[in-house]
C-alpha cells in the first residue's frame, strides 16, 4: 500500500488561470501574479493556542456532562473522583500529544499520527469516521447545547420546543462555517473573546460555591460515596462523560504547521490549558454539589441554571447566555481545528483534491470547512444527544489510543528522532491502555451504541480499497471528477497550497 501523493487539476496556461497573467477568472485584475505564496500563515501564537484548548475543551460539557457521570457512579463521591481522574488522564494525553506535535511537525493531529506510525489505511480509517461520525455528531452536541441555552432566558416558564433549539442550533452552526471561512484572524480574536467569557461562566459558578462551603453547606458531602449502587460496568460511560468535558485539549496539535514556534508553544499551552480547565472542572463540580443534592442534578436538564437560579437570582439570566457562547467557542475551535484535518488528509490524497486548496484572498482553507455543514445539519436533524455522544466516543478514543501508542512505538523505532519535548514513557502507556480498555469495556456494558459506532468505523476499510488503493476507475469517473474539481475551483476561488496568484 503506497500513499498516492495529490496531482493538481491545475494545469500551467490552463482555462483555470483565466488570462496570460494566470489569475483565476473570478478574480479579474484586483491582485498582481506572483505577489505571495497562496498558503496558511503561521497566525498561531502562545495566547492563541491557549484559547483555542481552553476554548474548545470549555463547551457544554461541564455543563451537560455532571448528570451523565453521576448517573453512571451512583454517588457524589465517585462522580468528584471520576472527575479529577479524568481531569489527570487527560493531562497525560495532552503531554503525549506535545510530545508528537514537537517531534512531527505537521498539522492533522491524530490522523498525522497514526500516518507517520501505522501508515495510510488506519490513517485513512481515521479521517474517514471523522468525517462520517465524529466531527458532525461532535459539532451538533455542542451546537444543540448552545441553541437550548440561548433560548433558555426566553422560555422560563415553560418547556423550550425541539424545533426552536434545532433552528437556532442551525443557524448558530451556520455562523461559525461562514466566520472560519472568511479569515483565519478574527476566528482567532473571537475565540480569545469567546475564552474569556467561558472563564467568567466558570468563575460565576465556583465563587458563589466556595462562598456556599465557607457558610457550612457541606450537607450533600456527608457519606458521598454511599448511594445507589451502580455496576462496574457503568463506569467506562462515566469516563466517556468526564474525558467528553476535558475532549479539546488535542486540537492545537491539529494546526501544528499555523503555530508559532511550536517546539515552545505548543508544550506550554498545553500544559497552562490543561491546569486552568482540570483545576476548573472539579471546583465547578464541588460548586455543583454545595446547593443541589445527587437526586436533584439528575432530574435538572441544565445544572448551570438550576444552580444559578438557586443562588443568583435575577442574576441568572445571564447565565444561560455566558454558557450559551461557552458553546459557541467550542463550536468554532473545532471546527477551526478539524478543518485542518480534512485538507492534511487530502494533501496526502485521502480525501477529493478540493479539500486541500485554499482562498486565493482570504487564506482560509474553505472547501475543508463547509465540507462540515451540510453533515453535521443531517446529524443534527437525526439523532439525540446521548446517542450522538455515545456513537463519537468509541471511535475518538479509539484513535486517540492508538495514536498515543504510536508515540512508545516510535521511542523504539526511532531512538534518534529529535524530541525537543520528551515525557516519561509510562505516560503514554497509562493513557492508551486507559483509552483501549474503556472501548473495550465498553463494547459490553453499551453494545449498541458502540456497536453501531464500531460497524460504521469498519466501513472505512472497504471504502480504502475503493477510493485510494483502486486505480482502474471509469474514465467517466475520472472526467467528472475533474471537472467537478475544476468547476468548484472557480466557484469557491481556491486554489493548491504555494500556487502562486
Amino acid at each position: 500500500m503506497v500513499r498516492k501523493p495529490v496531482v493538481s487539476t491545475i494545469s500551467k496556461g490552463g482555462y483555470l488561470q483565466g488570462n496570460v497573467n494566470r489569475r483565476l477568472p473570478s478574480l479579474g485584475n484586483k491582485e498582481p501574479p506572483g505577489q505571495e505564496k497562496v498558503q496558511l500563515k503561521r497566525k498561531v501564537t502562545l495566547l492563541r493556542g491557549i484559547s483555542i484548548i481552553i476554548g474548545t475543551i470549555i463547551g457544554a460539557g461541564i455543563f451537560i456532562s455532571p448528570k451523565g457521570v453521576l448517573q453512571n457512579t451512583g454517588s457524589v463521591g465517585m462522580s468528584l473522583t471520576i472527575w479529577t481522574v479524568c481531569g489527570v488522564l487527560s493531562l497525560f494525553g495532552a503531554l503525549s500529544y506535545a510530545e508528537l506535535g514537537t517531534s512531527i511537525k505537521k498539522s492533522g493531529g491524530h490522523y498525522t499520527y497514526i500516518l507517520e506510525v501505522f501508515g495510510p489505511l488506519p490513517a485513512f480509517v481515521r479521517v474517514w469516521v471523522e468525517l462520517l461520525i465524529i466531527r458532525p455528531a461532535a459539532t451538533a452536541v455542542i451546537s444543540l447545547a448552545f441553541g437550548r441555552y440561548i433560548l433558555e432566558p426566553f422560555f422560563i416558564q415553560c418547556e423550550i420546543p425541539e424545533l426552536a433549539i434545532k433552528l437556532v442550533t442551525a443557524v448558530g452552526i451556520t455562523v461559525v462555517m461562514v466566520l472560519n471561512s472568511m479569515s483565519v484572524s478574527w476566528s482567532a480574536r473571537i475565540q480569545i473573546f469567546l475564552t474569556f467569557c467561558k472563564l467568567t461562566a466558570i468563575l460565576i459558578i465556583i465563587v458563589p460555591g466556595v462562598m456556599q462551603l465557607i457558610k457550612g453547606q457541606t450537607q450533600n458531602f456527608k457519606d458521598a460515596f454511599s448511594g445507589r449502587d451502580s455496576s462496574i460496568t457503568r463506569l467506562p460511560l462515566a469516563f466517556y462523560y468526564g474525558m467528553y468535558a476535558y475532549a479539546g485539549w488535542f486540537y492545537l496539535n491539529f494546526v501544528t504547521e499555523e503555530v508559532e514556534n511550536p517546539e515552545k508553544t505548543i508544550p506550554l499551552a498545553i500544559c497552562i490549558s490543561m491546569a486552568i480547565v482540570t483545576i476548573g472542572y472539579v471546583l465547578t463540580n464541588v460548586a455543583y454539589f454545595t446547593t443541589i443534592n445527587a437526586e436533584e442534578l439528575l432530574l435538572s436538564n441544565a445544572v448551570a441554571v438550576t444552580f444559578s437560579e438557586r443562588l443568583l437570582g435575577n442574576f441568572s439570566l445571564a447565565v444561560p447566555i455566558f454558557v450559551a457562547l461557552s458553546c459557541f467557542g467550542s463550536m468554532n475551535g473545532g471546527v477551526f481545528a478539524v478543518s485542518r484535518l480534512f485538507y492534511v488528509a487530502s494533501r496526502e490524497g485521502h480525501l477529493p483534491e478540493i479539500l486541500s486548496m485554499i482562498h486565493v484572498r482570504k487564506h482560509t482553507p474553505l472547501p475543508a470547512v463547509i465540507v462540515l455543514h451540510p453533515l453535521t445539519m443531517i446529524m443534527l436533524f437525526s439523532g439525540d444527544l446521548d446517542s450522538l455522544l455515545n456513537f463519537l466516543s468509541f471511535a475518538r478514543w479509539l484513535f486517540i489510543g492508538l495514536a498515543v501508542a504510536g508515540l512508545i512505538y516510535l521511542r523504539y523505532k526511532c531512538p534518534d528522532m529529535h524530541r525537543p519535548f520528551k515525557v516519561p514513557l509510562f505516560i503514554p502507556a497509562l493513557f492508551s491502555f486507559t483509552c483501549l480498555f474503556m472501548v473495550a469495556l465498553s463494547l459490553y456494558s453499551d453494545p449498541f451504541s458502540t456497536g453501531i459506532g464500531f460497524i460504521i468505523t469498519l466501513t472505512g476499510v472497504p471504502a480504502y480499497y475503493l477510493f485510494i488503493i483502486w486505480d482502474k476507475k471509469p474514465k467517466w469517473f475520472r472526467i467528472m471528477s475533474e471537472r467537478i474539481t475544476r468547476t468548484l475551483q472557480i466557484i469557491l476561488e481556491v486554489v493548491p497550497e504555494e500556487e502562486k496568484l
